[in-house]
């Protein structure tokens, strides 16, 4: 499903910023794996709401309306 790889190093980073200074691979990769599901899963809710609005194009608007629906 996913064409390119996504890098560890902005995740890495991300870690880093949230925690110790060290990160484990395994943790790099279990919270990529994390980051890119929940993507694909509100980028298909996203496209949702834009075909609801009756459009093809999705709009700024579509996004910050599936970001407030977040449980």
């Amino acid at each position: 499903m996913r064409s390119k790889e996504f890098p560890h190093a902005p995740l890495e980073r991300i870690a880093k910023k949230a925690s110790e200074k060290r990160i484990s691979k395994t943790a790099v990769k279990a919270l990529k794996s994390y980051v890119l599901d929940n993507a694909e899963d509100k980028g298909k809710e996203i496209v949702q709401l834009a075909r609801h609005a009756g459009r093809r194009t999705v709009m700024k608007e579509d996004v910050i309306l599936a970001i407030k629906k977040q449980p």
